[in-house]
């Protein structure tokens, strides 16, 4: 079978790759190189933590365990080390409690950790009073273009012929397959078209004659705009994701940290630098959560964008009458491109998975589909 992918982010490579490895003849189109959309901007932690409904707990958790079987005994994208999450003030330690209950009732591992197991796990943690902890053991995290370079090298060694700078405009279907518009004038057909377009799959969906709606970017403000920080490198020991009432850090390689502050991303504006500002609360922050960070300089703060449906959940299945337009789109992509590797490909080549069964796109015209999501909050927002 024939299959054009369209979209070279970790979900489209992912997708490819999976496809290549069943024998399909795959084109992989991009209209920038591999990874230069929202996968370059992701925080890349691996985990369910905080997914809900609890099916769509159930398909994170089931990718975290295809993370782990892909990167087998390691990989070079891969930091099985778990989450630290610390939570210091009243709100934030009944928060993490009620998680903490709920995650048990489902089956995913998580302990309650005492101060001094916290600072065994991570020594230059620096401890607010009264603080209560919970370690996530199998949660991670990656780097995410090495991630898509996994991907990316697999769908190449099998075969996958891969095509930047090749923009899509529009596709059609009919009973006998596809045929892909290019911005350059060309046109591909193939038997199928998977697209993996993140952001821009409304507007590609859009051309033919679908309904996937997307949140924008431009007017969803922290829905789907974030500010991600890097430090230059740091003397302070830090091997995992720790999570706090005011800022999430991670290693970024080379001793430089990833900082993430939700409460700042309000003013998250893609077209526009972000202020100075932002960065020297996010250092004035991390100064309170790491020791040894006190030399420490932003080498860079980025608006990270996501892909993100309209309902706030992944979006996984044929599309159009004929069954020749597979859609994925999903704001979890780095979580669950380990676990799409496998069954969006077994779906395109006839199959149907058990675990996408409540993603299908036809939700947003029956009406089953829910609201729009609220933006991640921190413990003290209204």
């Amino acid at each position: 079978m024939r299959v054009a992918v369209i979209g070279a982010g970790v979900v489209g490579t992912a997708v490819a790759a999976g496809l290549a490895r069943r024998g399909a003849e795959v084109v992989l189109l991009d209209r920038d190189v591999p990874g230069a959309g929202t996968t370059a901007t992701s925080v890349a932690w691996i985990n369910a933590n905080n997914k809900d409904p609890e099916h769509y707990f159930a398909l994170n958790h089931a990718a975290v365990r295809a993370h782990h079987a892909l990167a087998g005994g390691g990989a070079d994208w891969f930091f099985p080390t778990g989450n630290l999450e610390c939570a210091a003030g009243d709100e934030h330690r009944a928060m993490l409690a009620e998680r903490v209950a709920r995650l048990e009732a489902r089956g995913y591992p998580v302990r309650r950790v005492t101060a001094a197991e916290a600072r065994d796990l991570e020594p230059d943690l620096l401890h607010p009073a009264a603080a209560e902890y919970a370690y996530f053991p199998e949660e991670a995290h990656a780097h995410p273009i090495r991630l898509l370079g996994r991907f990316l090298g697999e769908a190449r060694d099998r075969g996958a012929r891969v095509e930047t700078g090749a923009e899509v405009r529009g596709i059609a279907s009919s009973p006998g397959g596809v045929t892909l518009a290019l911005a350059d004038g060309r046109t591909l057909t193939a038997d199928t078209a998977a697209t993996c377009a993140g952001r821009w799959t409304q507007e590609l969906a859009a051309s033919a004659g679908l309904t996937v709606p997307m949140l924008d970017p431009r007017v969803s403000g922290r829905a789907t705009n974030g500010y991600l920080g890097v430090t230059t490198a740091v003397p302070a020991r830090l091997s995992r994701v720790v999570t706090t009432g005011r800022l999430n850090l991670r290693p970024d390689g080379a001793g430089r940290i990833q900082l993430q502050a939700l409460d700042l991303d309000g003013t998250a504006d893609p077209a526009a630098e972000p202020a100075p500002a932002i960065g020297a609360e996010m250092l004035g922050r991390l100064a309170g959560v790491l020791a040894s960070t006190s030399g420490a300089r932003i080498e860079q703060v980025r608006v990270g964008q996501r892909a993100m449906p309209a309902d706030g959940l992944t979006v996984a299945g044929f599309a159009d009458e004929h069954a020749r337009i597979y859609v994925v789109a999903t704001h979890s992509g780095v979580t669950l491109s380990a676990l799409l590797y496998g069954e969006v490909p077994a779906e395109v080549l006839g199959g149907e998975s058990a675990v996408l069964g409540p993603y299908r796109p036809g939700r947003f015209l029956d009406g089953s589909a829910g609201p729009a999501p609220a933006p991640a909050r921190r413990p003290g927002e209204q």
